[in-house]
């Protein structure tokens, strides 16, 4: 892709993001939808292949559905309310519409199953963006009409979406789908707790988005999609491939990793809301996703290929790992200890 077109393309994917989180209007709310949707289309099918354009077209008819519906939902609440504020969002069919636009700007369930397609179909730096960065603005919409949701409905989104998600990434063989299906079950912590700590969540999403970018960026710097390829990749990287062991099992959220610490808080509140089921049900679930990060983890770390005839291993490759990715897999496995910093934030 031309780097102008490419510079533009990022450029409104950031004033969309921008406009979106900033807004206090429905109107500019879509607005930056809209650009976000137009901005990120050329990117997903810049290589020309038929499943990059595939993906494309079931982006685009997904989030034109869900916009709709935003904007659907925003103009019902005027009619009714008189209010275009999107803090003043009391309808009960306004916010019963809502919640279903953003969980299909999200991909939740049962609205997910775009998302891994897109994901399959995108390069992997594309699937960075569609993970992280397009996740922003529906979950600032989300942060901003908390309080108005009816909880038992994102309660049950929630949990079908953890379920989900650690479900359908057992027996996945390609990575962005096995990441794909792992947002699907993040997106599940973020939500069941948005009503009773927003807070919580945005903090969920950013160790989120940390996370998933040292993995994204890792798995781009040594050109690997596939777990066949991954158990290829310790004998060229084993530092990178360490870390990225590592990185694996924080997004699975064991302690004494970053990726622990949502999950902690979260059981936490939950607890204090007396939802005790809900806590034991997500406890319970996130063992599927698990499952699929050792594979994963295992894959990228323990499993050596087969090899037909004797030779030497390249034990070194020349390509120097990233600062950035340094940076990334650091604060990834490292920020548990200062927890009590964050939950006073919270």
């Amino acid at each position: 892709m031309n780097p102008q077109a490419k510079l533009i393309f990022t450029i409104s994917l950031l004033m969309g993001t921008t406009i979106t989180i900033s807004s206090n209007h429905w109107v500019m709310a879509w607005a930056g939808l809209e650009i976000n949707t137009l901005a990120i289309l050329p990117l997903i099918s810049k290589s020309h292949h038929p499943r990059a354009i595939e993906a494309a077209t079931k982006y685009f008819l997904t989030q034109a559905a869900a916009s709709a519906l935003v904007l659907f939902s925003s103009m019902t609440n005027a009619w009714h309310t008189g209010q275009w504020d999107i803090t003043q969002l009391t309808h009960p069919t306004s916010c019963l519409v809502l919640t279903t636009a953003i969980a299909m700007k999200l991909g939740l369930v049962p609205f997910h199953f775009w998302f891994p397609e897109v994901l399959q179909g995108s390069s992997l730096t594309t699937g960075l963006l569609l993970s992280t960065i397009m996740k922003l603005p529906p979950i600032a919409l989300l942060y901003m009409t908390s309080n108005t949701l009816n909880p038992t409905l994102l309660t049950s989104m929630a949990i079908l979406s953890a379920a989900l998600g650690g479900w359908m990434g057992l027996n996945q063989t390609q990575i962005r789908k096995i990441l794909a299906f792992s947002s699907i079950s993040h997106l599940g912590w973020m939500t069941i707790i948005i009503v009773y700590n927003p807070k919580l969540t945005l903090l969920n999403f950013y160790l989120y988005a940390l996370m998933t970018m040292a993995v994204f960026l890792t798995l781009n710097s040594i050109n690997t999609l596939k777990l066949s390829t991954l158990m290829t990749t310790w004998t060229k990287t084993p530092a990178l491939s360490a870390m990225l062991f590592l990185t694996l099992l924080s997004l699975a959220g064991l302690p004494p990793l970053t990726g622990f610490l949502p999950k902690w808080l979260i059981i936490q509140e939950l607890t204090k809301q007396d939802m005790a089921l809900a806590a034991v049900a997500l406890s319970i679930l996130s063992l599927l996703g698990l499952f699929f990060y050792l594979r994963l983890a295992y894959c990228a770390t323990i499993t050596l290929p087969p090899h037909t005839t004797n030779h030497m291993k390249l034990w070194h490759t020349n390509k120097p790992t990233s600062s950035s990715i340094s940076i990334l897999t650091t604060v990834s496995t490292t920020l548990l200890p200062i927890s009590p910093l964050i939950s006073t934030m919270i």
